[in-house]
């Protein structure tokens, strides 16, 4: 009986795990000769570790007054157990991928010395940590507090726990992470006119460590609230469906994600069978034969467990649906297409016409993944209602063990890029760990385009759900208190978005005039004959990071719940679709112009259009500076914030 398969995703989970930390291990064997080498790579975790520290330690106060609030209220102590639970698993989650990924950087230079396939190996392997780390984490927690509650509401907790945490990671990750880039571009690059990761460069070290705290640590726990959550608003969905053959449609989620993680697992390895092959197509090849793994999986489990195909239908289609959005982003974001290559050329008129091309660009890439979402949308409601639409985002995500992995992969590539120039270890080392970075921001951006698409489903169930809870049949569209629901849904997603960027300028700021002061007054420093004080820079992104985050998320929390309690029920539903719409759109748009800038210039870097230095690629600089925080900071953060407000309302509903 599938109802009594709870423990088939705890084995699966432990499985993840197990090979986890299996391949961590093989990663920490390897030796690095490079001294000094290891000496930059200590530098990068050092700060990568005190950030994260300071980081979690300010959540930690957040999460148990929640957590303390829900459990003296109706809501009750279960449901804070839960919220504890999902933020813990999701801060560790983050650390060990942050962790590894820190090892992995100096590792994947000396890799790339042997052979470019060596460099992604190591990359991709750590990448595939934080992966199955995520899934491997996510759902243990799911099945285990189903197993001891049997109540899907109860675990509503568990995904609030993991927003908490998705979305102070994510904003304040990737608010340190684009500071510091900005302000290592802006006076390195154009002032200084030094090269990227250049070592006289006094923010250098806190870029890389950016690339850690943001793109690591902060994408994980995003794209673990996504999976958690998508697999939580369908359990709840289950507990309103009855099937003839079996009494469990509630449990049916997490089984579906077990045969994911055995898709992502086996899939890892076709990857070692392209070794020749260029790094973009290897990837490539891992992302379809997980794909195609999984679609075998729930063929043979859809013959054995139904007498129909619905449920097979349902999930190819958020398979499906997740796959081309991802290929539509990169064909918009990576400089092997004409979108980002007519970006490059317009920078040769100066940065005004890269930046009105790049937004023109971010802009024209939302029809495609709106169109492919609404039809996801309709055709698994069609087919079974909205537990189809429910399942669709399970299986938009049930790859997801391997899909993180390309694009963890990206920052320890970019750092190997970093620790490669710094460290003097040669011109061939450091052109080819810039290749595996030129593919890792593709694979971000692919990453990116599969966690929106999979919000835009989950937020819509959870919308969904809130109404089951709030007993709400239908919302009257014309009501004024809906229509202000509406509003100021779609106002706090740009609210949210300019206090993102703006924390990312504010922080910017700063870091340029300690590079300039540095450069002013440390002489030397340019002879290379004295030291930046790399501290400084590592100093100042973690304070200001930290200070800025806490407004934005403390808002996402008490927006849902000042409307739901001074203007009910169907106005809080109205904020939602508000909040959910406009989100979706903002963060596609934002995601897919901010990885087309970056391309764009490393295009130019290339040596196309006047190659480094040249008036073009100053121009494709500042675009990319515009970029940074649109792609690593706001639009990414997006997709927790629609999910959140969803989750936050689906607590207090019963309290409505």
């Amino acid at each position: 009986m599938l109802s009594n398969s709870i423990l088939i995703p705890i084995v699966a989970s432990v499985l993840a795990l197990v090979w986890a930390i299996i391949l961590a291990r093989s990663i920490l064997r390897q030796r690095v000769e490079n001294e000094k080498a290891l000496e930059i790579a200590g530098y990068i975790a050092a700060g990568a570790r005190a950030f994260l520290k300071k980081e979690q330690t300010i959540l930690a106060g957040f999460v148990i007054l929640v957590a303390v609030l829900a459990a003296l209220t109706p809501i009750g102590w279960q449901t804070g157990v839960a919220i504890l639970l999902g933020a813990v698993l999701s801060g560790l989650a983050g650390q060990i991928g942050m962790r590894i990924a820190t090892s992995a950087n100096v590792r994947c230079a000396e890799g790339v010395r042997i052979s470019l396939f060596n460099g992604l190996s190591v990359a991709f392997n750590s990448g595939l940590v934080m992966g199955l780390t995520v899934v491997g984490l996510g759902l243990l927690g799911v099945s285990v507090l189903y197993l001891i509650f049997q109540d899907p509401v109860i675990i509503y907790g568990f995904g609030l726990g993991a927003s908490f945490v998705a979305l102070f990671a994510r904003v304040g990750g990737g608010i340190y992470t684009k500071a510091a880039d900005v302000g290592a571009d802006l006076v390195g690059k154009i002032e200084a006119g030094i090269p990227e990761d250049d070592p006289r460069n006094p923010a250098v070290i806190a870029d890389n460590v950016g690339d850690n705290v943001g793109d690591v640590a902060g994408m994980g726990a995003d794209l673990f609230e996504s999976y958690v959550d998508s697999i939580i608003a369908t359990m709840m969905l289950g507990v309103f469906v009855h099937w003839s053959s079996f009494q469990s449609p509630i449990i049916f989620p997490i089984f579906v994600a077990a045969l994911g993680i055995a898709a992502s697992i086996l899939g890892s390895f076709v990857i070692k069978a392209f070794s020749q092959a260029k790094p973009q197509k290897i990837l490539n090849v891992g992302i379809f034969a997980s794909a195609i793994l999984f679609v075998i999986f729930i063929f043979i489990a859809n013959q054995l467990l139904f007498n129909d195909l619905k449920m097979f239908w349902v999930l190819l289609i958020g398979l499906v649906t997740g796959v081309l959005i991802g290929l539509i982003t990169e064909f918009y974001t990576s400089h092997e297409h004409q979108p980002t290559q007519k970006l490059a050329e317009a920078a040769t008129t100066g940065a005004g016409t890269n930046i009105i091309s790049g937004l023109a660009l971010g802009m024209q890439s939302t029809a495609l993944p709106v169109i492919l979402v609404s039809l996801a949308i309709l055709a698994a409601y069609k087919i079974f209602g909205l537990y189809g639409v429910g399942i669709s985002a399970v299986g938009m995500l049930s790859t997801l063990g391997l899909t993180l992995a390309t694009d963890s992969y990206g920052p320890v590539a970019d750092n190997a890029a970093g620790i490669a120039e710094m460290a003097d270890m040669g011109e061939e080392v450091r052109k080819g760990a810039e290749e595996l970075d030129a593919v890792g921001n593709t694979t971000a951006a692919i990453g990116k385009g599969f966690a929106i698409a999979s919000a835009a489903l989950t937020a819509m169930v959870l919308a969904v759900s809130f109404s089951q809870v709030a007993k709400i049949e239908t919302i009257n569209i014309l009501m004024p208190e809906v229509i202000a629901g509406f509003f100021i849904g779609a106002m706090y997603v740009f609210l949210f978005c300019s206090m993102a960027m703006k924390a990312v300028g504010r922080a910017a700021y700063r870091i340029v005039e300690e590079v300039r002061r540095q450069f002013r007054e440390i002489k030397g420093i340019m002879a290379g004959t004295a030291k930046p004080e790399y501290e400084r820079c590592v100093a100042i992104a973690t304070g200001t990071a930290l200070k800025q985050m806490i407004l934005p998320s403390i808002l996402a929390v008490l927006i849902p719940v000042a409307v739901g309690f001074t203007l009910g029920a169907e106005s809080l539903g109205g904020l939602l679709i508000g909040a959910v719409v406009s989100g979706f759109l903002m963060a596609v748009m934002m995601a897919n112009a901010g990885g087309a800038w970056d391309n764009a210039k490393k295009y130019i870097e290339t040596g196309k259009f006047g190659g480094k230095g040249s008036a073009a690629h100053k121009a494709a600089v500042v675009g990319d500076t515009v970029g940074d925080p649109f792609k690593d900071t706001a639009g990414p953060s997006l997709n927790i914030l629609i999910k959140l407000m969803a989750i936050v309302s689906l607590i207090i509903a019963p309290l409505l």
